[in-house]
C-alpha cells in the first residue's frame, strides 16, 4: 500500500506466509514472527500520530500551507470502486492476525489475566469478562424484535431467533436429526458413540450429560431443590415436579386415540396402550411370566426372591407390594370399601365381594378335580 517512510514501504518490512508454510514453522519461529511483525505495526502507528500531529501544527501557523510530511502513513489508495488497495488489506489483516494470535495462545498456555471483582473467575479475553460481569448486573442488551425477550449474549439470541424461523442449521451426519445449537447436536452425537463423559465419584456410574451427573448424584446426598407450592412435597427434579403439579390442576393432557381415556404421564399413557395392543415386553427370567410395565415385573420377583421390603408401621408385619400393604391395613382401620349392589354387604377386598356376588347369582365357577362336582371358592375347600 501507499504507506511508506522515505523509500521505504511497509510491505518492505512485512512477510506474509501461505498456509503450507507456516505449517513448516515450529512454535518459536511462529512467536518469533508474531512478536517482529506486531512491533513493526505498533511502529507504524507511532509514526503514523507523528504524522498526525505534524499536520495539525501545520494548519495551526499562521500563513502556512499543507504540505506532506517527510514521513508518511496512509491507508492506501480509493480504488475505482471505492474499496481500499489490496495493500491496507494485509496491512489491516496482519493487526488482526497479531490480536487473535495473541489470544488463541492463552488457550495453550492457560493464561486468564481478565479477573472479575465481584466473583474472582477469570478469563483469558477481556471480552468474555465484559459477557460474565452482565451475570452480576442483569444486564441483557440484546431483545428479540418479535417476543422482546431478552439477552445477556448475543449469541444466545442468535440461537433464541431459530424458535420463531425454525431454523435447524446443525445436522447429525449419522442420522440426519437436526438440531438449533451445536452444543445439542454434539451432546446428541454420544447416543451414536456410547461416549459418557461424567462419572459419579460415589458410584462410578457414567453419563452423557453433566446435568443428568447432577441429578443422579442428588440419589446419593438425598437432595431435593424442587419443591411444590401447594402441597410441600419435594423432588430432585424440575420435570417430575411438572408431572406432580397435574395432581393439584387435574391436568391430563396425554390421550388414548384408541378409547380417549386420559393421562397425567406419558408413561401411563404407554403402559395403558399395552392393554389395546395385548404387547407385555417383560418378562420374568425364572418363570418366562410376562408384563405390561417394569414395576410389576420387579414386584413379581419378589415372589421368587421372598423379599418383603414394605414393612407396616402398626404391627411391623411385611409384604412384597405396596397393594398387599394397602389391603392389610383395612385390618387395622376396619374400612370395608367394596360394598355389594344387591345386598350393601361390604368387604376388605374386590375378591371376596366377587366371590360374595356368586351368591346371589348362582355361579359356581370353582370345580372339584375329583369329582367334577362345582362349587363357591369357600363351599370347594369344605368339600375336599
Amino acid at each position: 500500500m501507499a504507506v511508506s517512510w522515505g523509500s521505504v514501504t511497509y510491505e518492505d518490512v512485512t512477510v506474509i506466509f501461505t498456509q503450507e508454510e507456516w505449517a513448516l514453522l515450529n512454535p518459536s519461529q511462529k512467536k518469533l514472527y508474531r512478536d517482529v511483525m506486531c512491533e513493526n505495526f505498533r511502529n507504524f502507528l507511532s509514526i503514523e500520530k507523528i504524522q498526525e500531529h505534524s499536520t495539525k501544527e501545520q494548519h495551526n501557523l499562521p500563513g502556512s500551507k499543507q504540505r506532506n510530511t517527510a514521513v508518511k502513513i496512509s491507508e492506501g489508495k480509493e480504488s475505482q470502486n471505492g474499496h481500499k488497495s489490496k495493500e491496507y488489506e494485509v496491512y489491516n489483516k496482519l493487526f488482526t492476525y497479531c490480536n487473535h494470535l495473541d489470544q488463541h495462545e492463552r488457550t495453550h498456555s492457560g493464561q486468564k489475566p481478565y479477573e472479575c471483582k465481584l466473583c474472582s473467575k477469570t478469563f483469558s479475553h477481556s471480552s468474555s469478562l465484559r459477557t460474565h460481569e452482565r451475570i452480576h448486573s442483569g444486564k441483557k442488551p440484546y431483545e428479540c424484535k418479535l417476543c422482546s425477550k431478552t439477552f445477556g449474549h448475543s449469541s444466545s439470541l442468535r440461537t433464541h431467533e431459530r424458535i420463531h424461523s425454525g431454523e435447524k442449521p446443525y445436522e447429525c451426519n449419522l442420522c440426519s436429526i437436526t438440531f438449533r445449537q451445536s452444543g445439542t447436536l454434539r451432546l446428541h452425537k454420544r447416543i451414536h458413540s456410547g461416549e459418557k463423559p461424567y462419572v459419579c465419584k460415589l458410584c462410578s456410574k457414567t453419563f452423557s450429560r453433566s446435568s443428568s451427573l447432577r441429578r443422579h448424584e442428588r440419589t446419593h446426598c438425598g437432595e431435593k431443590p424442587y419443591k411444590c407450592k401447594q402441597c410441600s412435597k419435594t423432588f430432585n427434579r424440575s420435570s417430575h415436579l411438572q408431572t406432580h403439579k397435574r395432581i393439584h390442576s387435574g391436568e391430563k393432557p396425554y390421550e388414548c386415540k384408541l378409547c380417549s381415556k386420559t393421562f397425567s404421564h406419558s408413561s401411563s399413557l404407554q403402559r395403558h396402550e399395552r392393554i389395546h395392543s395385548g404387547e407385555k415386553p417383560y418378562e420374568c427370567k425364572l418363570c418366562s411370566k410376562t408384563f405390561r410395565d417394569s414395576s410389576s415385573l420387579r414386584t413379581h420377583e419378589r415372589i421368587h426372591s421372598g423379599e418383603k421390603p414394605i414393612e407396616c408401621k402398626q404391627c411391623s408385619k411385611t409384604f412384597s407390594c405396596s397393594r398387599s400393604l394397602r389391603r392389610h391395613k383395612r385390618t387395622h382401620s376396619g374400612e370395608k370399601p367394596y360394598e355389594c349392589k344387591l345386598c350393601s354387604k361390604t368387604f376388605r377386598q374386590s375378591s371376596n365381594l366377587q366371590e360374595h356376588e356368586r351368591t346371589h347369582s348362582g355361579a359356581k365357577s370353582y370345580e372339584c378335580k375329583q369329582c367334577c362336582k362345582t362349587f363357591s371358592s369357600h363351599s370347594l375347600r369344605k368339600h375336599e
